[in-house]
């Protein structure tokens, strides 16, 4: 695999498509995301403090190496992911990263027991869109609680879905539990073209 400075290499791609075909509701996502959708991710995020983040799922690494890109040394970083396989392949490629084998659902549990609370920012690969209502209304609920005030929450959502029912739901409850309308930033250097959304938590 390339390093995430170079962007997603064709390894990475087959790999990623390789699991959406094992797992398309967990996965999301046919195609590794962009160097420039992983920056937009954690460009407003100060990470060089002595900070705790969180990164829910990391697949193929995409966000997790621009994570690390700008991890301080005092910073705690957590990544959760469903899926085995992409939990032993961050491990193999970052060993300073704790990747933890487990669903986003249990995120409060998660970083209690790793003493991480509150958590400073959350960054998610998660595809809302398409995971079950029950799913997705437990994640965001423990990434309500997890976040202290003036955290951050950011994922995305793929521009030709952003209209979707399920898209526009998923973006009213967020920002309900947040107190606050996202940070919208556009990135058109990614296949497909993708929306970054940012929520401050009120």
């Amino acid at each position: 695999m390339r390093d995430a400075a170079n962007g997603p290499g064709l390894r990475e791609h087959m790999f990623l498509f390789s699991r959406f075909l094992r797992s398309p509701r967990t996965v999301g996502a046919l195609t590794a995301s962009s160097r420039a959708l992983a920056q937009a991710m954690v460009v407003d995020l100060n990470l060089a403090a002595p900070v705790r983040v969180v990164e829910l799922g990391p697949g193929t690494g995409a966000f997790t190496g621009a994570i690390v890109d700008r991890l301080g040394p005092d910073t705690r970083f957590l990544a959760v992911d469903i899926d085995p396989v992409f939990c032993q392949a961050v491990r193999k490629r970052w060993p300073q990263v704790e990747c933890v084998n487990a669903s986003a659902e249990d995120l409060e549990s998660l970083v209690v027991e790793r003493e991480m609370l509150p958590v400073d920012h959350i960054v998610s690969g998660l595809p809302f869109v398409s995971l079950p209502q029950t799913m997705t209304r437990l994640v965001l609920q423990g990434v309500s609680k997890a976040l202290r005030i003036g955290g951050t929450f950011t994922t995305f959502q793929y521009l030709h879905g952003y209209r979707l029912p399920s898209a526009v739901a998923f973006r009213r409850s967020m920002t309900e539990k947040m107190g606050v309308a996202p940070h919208v930033r556009l990135v058109l250097r990614n296949l497909p073209p993708a929306i970054v959304l940012t929520w401050k938590k009120k």
